[in-house]
């Protein structure tokens, strides 16, 4: 099995920054990919970013420009860099990562990102 663990979530005022951390534990397992989602009241989980063990990266349109992913592979941590932060960035935002031990997919226990106005 893989744990992963997220911290960093909390309040903050529009236009401020906050920087996600998501650790993944255990043994005997590769990583491919580390990504960030978030889910609001009444709504899907969506992608907000994804980053592969190679570099690729990836971002919804909705965060380009605000957002990075910085990774640390030899830590099997991956973060989330959020700046400008809007009202609607306001979600719990869950840590994923795809691996090579079934059942391939883990998810972290989510951590709440709260933007006021």
């Amino acid at each position: 099995q893989v744990q992963l663990v997220e911290s960093g979530g909390g309040l903050v005022q529009a236009g401020g920054s906050l920087r996600l951390s998501c650790a993944a534990s255990g043994s005997g397992f590769s990583i491919y990919a580390m990504g960030w989602y978030r889910q609001s009241p009444g709504k899907q989980r969506e992608l907000v970013a994804s980053s592969t063990s190679g570099g690729s990266t990836m971002y919804a349109d909705s965060v380009k420009s605000r957002f990075t992913i910085p990774k640390d592979n030899a830590k099997n941590m991956v973060f989330l860099q959020m700046n400008s932060l809007q009202p609607v960035d306001t979600a719990v935002y869950f840590c994923q990562t795809y691996t090579t031990l079934s059942p391939y997919v883990y998810w972290g226990q989510g951590t709440q990102v709260t933007v006021s106005s």
